[in-house]
This record gives C-alpha cells, structure tokens and sequence, in this order.
C-alpha cells in the first residue's frame, strides 16, 4: 500500500493540470480556452491548431466585407446555366449519333438485301409444272397451275382442313402457288406433283400436300409457308 501511495503522487502534477482544463471549459463568460502549462513546460499540441487562410483562393469581388456580391453571382449562375444548357445539347446530340451508327451498323449491308429477295421469271414455268428454287437458304416452290387444279383447290371444304384456309388465301393469282419447300412437321423437303392430293408429299414421315400447299394427311400440324411475293409485271414475280 504504501508503494501504491508513493507512485501516485508522481501522477497528482498531471490530475491537476487535467481539472483546471476541465473547469476553464466550463467556467461562465470564458470564450477562449487558455492552455495550462503541462508539467515542465510543455504546451500541449493541440493548442497550436491554426485556422487556414483561402484569401488567396477567393475571388476579388467577394473579400470586400462592405460590397455586396449579389451582382457577381447573377452572373456566376446565368454562366453556369448556360454551360450546362450547351453540355446537355451536345450530350444528346453525341448520343443520337451514338445510337443512328449503333442502329446502322446492326442492319443489313447490301449485299444481304441482295439475297433476301428472288426474282423469278414465270415464262420459265410450263403449266402443271413445280420449279424450285434457292432462297435464303431453303427452297422456295413456285407451281404453274392448271385450270383444273384451281378448280379442285377451290371447292376443297376448309372445314375439313387441319389448318383451315382458303385457296385464296394462299395465292395472288390462282395460276401462280408460292411456298416455302420445308415440311412443317420436321422440317424435310417435300417432293412436288406427289401423294395422295397430287400436290407435295414428304417421304421421311409421310405427310401430304395438296396443290395449294394445304396439309391433308400425315404428322405435319400446319400447311407449307407463304412467303411475302408480289408480281411487278404479268411475267415476273419478286419472292422477299
């Protein structure tokens, strides 16, 4: 106990210098803190703390205290307004042409629109004839008609159709029948003037059209696809 007793009284130099702090603090009418010298005359570090000086940084016409800057920050805020009215115009004027380039460059070059379309000359065709052709990549079906088959094609019920639909539904011209040469079941190519309905018939599952292109019997849920065709004179048609 005594040794306890002794080593404390090297500590009572710094509780007093701690409890005039503490009672400057919060002593009434004292508005600057006075620093009690530390034992041995050290002052403490943070009474050293000085307060920067921005008057260099600041403008002219905002350091006079006596001259109001209401004129001069009018001023500054038209600036600003008109700064950020020129960036928001270019902006989107960048990110128009972003986009139309963006746009561009996904659609089709010239040569692809080359071969998405299929001039076919119809003269080539005898009637009662099927010619196929190559178009994006499958095979296109172009049937010269007779007047029999318009007939026959003509007075089929459609109620008793699996995809109901009417011959002139499928055709511009009754002479002419455009279809896509893929079955709808499987996606086979059928073979023309054949089957039961002397239209297309696909051998891998036995699916048959009539000359139309309308599915009558077998797997295929739907009838041969019409592509988009249109006859710029009475001797040619354009297929795309």
């Amino acid at each position: 106990m005594m040794s306890i007793a002794a080593r404390s009284g090297a500590i009572t130099p710094y509780m007093q210098a701690t409890k005039q702090t503490v009672k400057s603090l919060l002593s009434p009418g004292v508005k600057t803190l006075v620093p009690a010298a530390a034992p041995g005359g050290v002052r403490l570090s943070h009474t050293d703390i000085k307060i920067p000086d921005f008057t260099d940084y600041r403008r002219p016409e905002v350091t006079d205290p006596n001259k109001s800057s209401q004129g001069s920050s009018e001023g500054r805020r038209t600036f600003s307004y008109l700064v950020t009215g020129a960036a928001t115009v270019v902006g989107v004027y960048a990110a128009k042409t972003v986009v139309s380039q963006f746009v561009s460059s996904m659609s089709a070059s010239a040569d692809v629109l080359a071969l998405s379309q299929i001039q076919v000359k119809l003269g080539d065709i005898p009637e009662g004839k099927n010619v196929t052709f190559k178009w994006r990549g499958k095979p296109l079906f172009v049937r010269h008609r007779t007047e029999k088959e318009i007939a026959a094609e003509e007075a089929v019920n459609i109620a008793e159709l699996r995809d109901p639909q009417h011959d002139n539904e499928r055709v511009q011209k009754p002479r002419w029948v455009i279809v896509l040469g893929v079955c709808t079941h499987l996606g086979c190519v059928p073979i023309a003037n054949a089957g039961d309905y002397g239209g297309y018939y696909c051998p891998c599952h036995g699916s048959h059209y009539d000359a139309s292109g309308r599915i009558r019997k077998g797997p295929a849920p739907l009838n041969l696809e019409v592509p988009f065709y249109e006859f710029p004179d009475e001797d040619t048609v354009v297929v795309g």
